[in-house]
């Protein structure tokens, strides 16, 4: 597995030969934060939220390949990959809006993408239901976000081997690893194995330039 991120919520994920994509911003948003456009074929992207932060589908729709979209809460199978969808209120752009939460299952691998959440109280059946977590990506910022604080406590509670903060800026990712008790330095990819993923306790891994 190769995990690359692009900023904001958005993460490339490739198993192979399937690529899939997790929140995909928009043109307008990279003009609007000064990324760098997303462009680059995905088999499958997952869309929390319907904001153009999340929701750049086409700049993941290149050449021929034109990806399946999910894009809200329900069980669904797609080629090998296996995922859970719950719906939660939050409020973003200063709207109140639901986003999804992604369980994603490939190889074993199990993957937590949580999207632009707010606030760590989740619903305990939902958590209850999870399982052991491989993977969790994070949002780390403050405001409209769970803030550095609620993210290191929520990745805590999940237990998961590995945590990937994104939706940081300097100062919030500053903070986040203050309460993790980390000193990590950003790298541009993250590769692993599964069998790899069931050693590592709490591990965080920072993603950009």
């Amino acid at each position: 597995m190769v995990i690359t991120y692009h900023g904001l919520e958005c993460f490339k994920v490739s198993f192979g030969n399937l690529t899939i994509a997790f929140n995909p911003f928009s043109k307008e948003s990279a003009k609007k934060y000064g990324l760098k456009e997303v462009k680059f074929g995905a088999d499958v992207v997952f869309v929390t939220t319907k904001h153009p932060d999340f929701n750049g589908v086409e700049q993941v729709t290149y050449g021929e390949k034109v990806p399946f979209v999910v894009s809200g809460p329900g069980e669904y199978e797609v080629g090998d990959l296996t995922i859970r969808a719950f719906g939660v209120p939050t409020v973003y752009d200063g709207e109140e809006r639901f986003t999804t939460v992604y369980q994603v299952t490939l190889e074993g691998a199990n993957l937590l993408f949580l999207g632009p959440i707010p606030n760590a109280k989740l619903d305990s059946s939902l958590l209850g239901s999870l399982g052991e977590i491989d993977i969790i990506f994070v949002p780390v910022g403050d405001g409209e976000v769970l803030d550095g604080a609620a993210a290191s406590a929520l990745g805590v509670k999940l237990e998961a081997h590995v945590i990937i903060p994104m939706h940081y800026e300097k100062d919030t990712l500053a903070a986040f690893l203050k309460e993790e008790g980390v000193s990590v330095k950003p790298q541009d990819k993250f590769t692993i194995k599964k069998k790899e993923l069931s050693a590592l306790e709490g591990e965080v891994v920072v993603l950009g330039e």
